[in-house]
């Protein structure tokens, strides 16, 4: 008893060995404004596709992470770290084993027994039953840093399934503004054939009638055909981006989702960019989280790779009773006991130990660069996608102004040519020109669309319930 009590106390006044982690510090410039939005700090809402204001993409968001296979795996591998972290903590539990049996049979000592008494000693059915309870003191938290390590993965497992929602709503969404900004591009392309080809027409009436030049008339058709030969690459890019969307939605690509391939037009954002900042955005990115949570879990390992190095004690109790068919077991004569305390060492080989924690403060260091580069990164994606999207705007602006130049000097050119101050060729260079600054308009608005969604997939925003 009174070893039982100093084991108590051991275990009451023992040491918890691995440091105690706490999560590090960032870089000063990290929780500021970003650089390409100084005065946008404006909070990120958890669910920023609702700012397009088109309840098509809500209900394909819903969907995707209802049915997105990504997804389905990641809450399985979630559900696995969860129930790791129970398995681990149970061991913080006495271990507990039961036995019960009947044979038949003499042991050695009835034998010896019935030798000295003359006898034969008797065959007979013997039925036992036993129980056996072990109990790991956690003398230097071993257990302790073990869970701590097991919680840490499980919070880890969570930022991995958030970082898949966070994939599955940007590419959804991608998928959904791609298949409609290239449907807009293949509009703007047959409007603008529709245009070459009432142009050529006029040009083939007059050059059948002698009043225009069969250059004009070959130019004019070179000019229908490059028009028409812009459509089949979009109304592909249209198809490949329904396809896209069909597979993030869970479904083969004869399922794509009927509202976006009759949408023609992309939605755009109808107000001011939210952005937020540096301390939120680090907060939001679940990879970021991931990469804390993994740090957390190799600072708990080292805790567990230094108790290794010292003695494991355990409490041992165990009782059994075996009696003759017949007699009744648990009576005095037939139950025996134990209890005591238990102690392993592997000293003096401490090699393979000091290896693993070697091997576990190496992890440690590796978890702090790892999410330091995390850190690095985010800032970093946000500001490049910022840069580009702000770039297209500008980019837009231009193009859309060069378009209504484009549009004034065809209006001019068609009047100079009705006055005979301008010749066909005029007509059709000007026609060109608008047709190519249409295309450009279009084929920006579709590249602002794409960008728009890189920014709020690098601001990692979308995982939240």
């Amino acid at each position: 008893m009174r070893r039982l009590v100093l084991a108590a106390t051991l275990a009451l006044g023992g040491c918890t060995t691995g440091p105690d982690y706490r999560p590090p510090e960032l870089a000063a410039g990290a929780s500021r404004n970003f650089i390409g939005a100084p005065g946008a700090a404006t909070p990120l809402p958890d669910a920023w596709w609702t700012l397009y204001d088109d309840p098509v993409l809500d209900r394909l968001v819903a969907a995707a992470f209802a049915a997105n296979t990504d997804l389905r795996a990641a809450e399985a591998n979630l559900d696995a770290a969860r129930a790791a972290l129970a398995g681990t903590r149970a061991a913080r539990l006495p271990m507990t084993s039961e036995s019960a049996g009947t044979s038949y049979g003499r042991t050695s000592t009835q034998t010896q027994i019935a030798g000295a008494l003359g006898r034969e000693a008797k065959t007979d059915w013997t039925d036992a039953f036993g129980g056996d309870v072990a109990y790991e003191v956690d003398l230097f938290g071993r257990i302790r840093r073990s869970v701590e390590a097991a919680r840490a993965d499980a919070d880890a497992a969570a930022a991995e399934r958030d970082a898949v929602r966070v994939l599955v709503a940007s590419e959804t969404i991608r998928a959904y503004v791609s298949a409609c900004a290239a449907a807009y591009q293949v509009d703007v392309a047959n409007r603008s054939a529709d245009v070459a080809l009432e142009q050529q027409a006029i040009v083939s009436r007059g050059f059948a009638a002698g009043g225009a030049a069969r250059f004009d008339a070959v130019r004019t058709t070179t000019l229908l055909a490059q028009t028409r030969a812009a459509i089949p690459p979009l109304e592909g890019e249209r198809r490949a981006a329904l396809f896209a969307l069909a597979a993030m939605l869970g479904r083969t690509p004869d399922a794509a989702p009927r509202e976006a391939e009759v949408c023609r037009k992309p939605p755009e954002l109808r107000q001011a960019l939210p952005v937020g900042d540096g301390a939120a955005l680090l907060r939001r990115r679940p990879d970021v989280r991931l990469a804390e949570r993994r740090l957390a879990a190799a600072s708990a390992r080292i805790g567990v790779a230094e108790a290794d190095l010292l003695p494991r004690i355990s409490l041992l109790g165990s009782v059994s009773t075996a009696a003759p068919a017949g007699v009744s077991l648990g009576t005095r004569a037939s139950t025996s006991f134990g209890i005591g305390p238990f102690v392993s060492w592997s000293f003096p080989n401490f090699g393979a130990a000091r290896a693993r924690l070697q091997a576990a403060r190496a992890e440690d260091r590796a978890a702090v660069a790892r999410f330091d580069g995390a850190v690095v990164t985010a800032l970093k994606e946000v500001e490049q996608a910022l840069a580009r999207y702000a770039a297209a705007l500008d980019r837009a602006r231009e193009l859309d102004a060069a378009e209504a130049s484009a549009r004034q000097a065809l209006d001019l050119a068609r009047g100079r040519r009705d006055a005979g101050a301008a010749s066909q060729l005029d007509l059709l260079l000007s026609e060109q020109t608008l047709i190519e600054a249409q295309a450009a308009v279009a084929q920006s608005r579709a590249q602002r669309t794409d960008l728009l969604v890189t920014v709020f997939k690098a601001l990692g925003g979308g995982w939240q319930r």
